[in-house]
C-alpha cells in the first residue's frame, strides 16, 4: 500500500478515514492490525479485502494494481486472492459444513467432484474431517469458526483476512482458533488479523497500530511464542 487515503463525504463534511498510509506485507507474514474505534482500521480492512477502493494512493496485491479496479474486477480478485473470516461466522444455517466450504468453489466454477474433494481437504486441514455433514446449529462456536476458516482457505488465497475472529468466542475457544492461525502461519499462509485485543495481536509476528487514520506504529515481534507466553 502506497500513500493510501480514503475520504468520505457526509453532507458538507469530509471525513478523512485514512491519511497517506503506506506499508508492505510480504508473502507468508502474520500481521495484526490494531486501533481504537474510529481509528480507520475497518476502512483499512475493507481496502485490503477489495471491498472498497482508496480515494488516493496505490494498492498492489500479488503484483497487480487493484486500486483503480471496478466492482466486477474487485469481485474477481476477492474470490481468487482473499479469504475472509468474520466475527459472526457468516455461515448458511441450513447447509452442511461441506456445502458452506464449497461455496467459493461454486462461484469459481469448479466441477462438482473436484469441488467436494477440495472442500473436504480444507475441512480436514482445520480438524473437522468428522463434522463435514453437520449444520452450523449442530456445531460449537469454535467449530463454526473453523468451518469459516476452511471456507476462507479453500481457494488457496494470497491473503487470509480475519476481522475480530475471536470476538464471539469464549476465551478457551478463542485460544484454540488463534492456535489454528499460528499453525496456518507456520504452513506459509499470509494472515492479516484485525483485532482490538492485545493478547490476540501479540500472537502475530507484526503489529500495525492505526490511530486517527494514520499508522501510529509498526512493530515486529522477534519471538511471537515468547510474547504469547508472557
Amino acid at each position: 500500500m502506497q500513500n493510501i487515503s480514503r475520504r468520505y463525504q457526509m453532507g458538507a463534511e469530509t471525513i478523512h478515514a485514512l491519511r497517506d498510509v503506506s506499508f508492505e506485507v510480504g508473502r507468508g507474514e502474520y500481521v495484526a492490525i490494531m486501533g481504537p474505534s474510529g481509528s480507520g482500521k475497518s476502512t483499512l480492512m475493507n481496502l485490503i479485502g477489495c471491498l472498497d477502493t482508496p480515494t488516493a494512493g496505490r494498492y498492489e496485491l500479488n503484483g497487480t494494481d487493484v486500486s483503480q479496479m471496478d466492482d466486477n474486477q474487485l469481485a474477481g480478485v476477492r474470490n481468487r486472492e482473499i479469504g475472509f473470516v468474520f466475527q459472526t461466522f457468516n455461515l448458511l444455517s441450513r447447509s452442511s459444513a461441506l456445502h458452506n466450504v464449497e461455496l467459493p468453489l461454486i462461484y469459481a466454477g469448479e466441477p462438482a467432484e473436484q469441488r467436494r474433494q477440495t472442500a473436504l481437504g480444507a475441512l480436514a486441514q482445520v480438524g473437522l474431517a468428522d463434522r463435514v455433514q453437520h449444520k452450523p446449529n449442530e456445531l460449537s462456536g469454535g467449530q463454526r469458526q473453523r468451518v469459516a476458516v476452511a471456507r476462507a482457505l479453500v481457494n488457496r488465497p494470497s491473503i487470509l483476512l480475519a476481522d475480530e475472529p475471536t470476538g464471539n468466542l469464549d476465551s478457551r475457544t478463542g485460544a484454540e482458533i488463534m492456535a489454528l492461525f499460528a499453525e496456518l502461519s507456520r504452513r506459509g499462509n499470509t494472515l492479516l488479523v484485525v483485532t482490538h485485543e492485545e493478547e490476540v495481536a501479540r500472537l502475530a509476528r507484526r503489529i500495525i497500530r492505526i490511530r486517527d487514520g494514520s499508522i501510529a506504529s509498526d512493530e515486529r515481534l522477534s519471538d511471537p511464542c515468547a510474547a504469547a507466553v508472557s
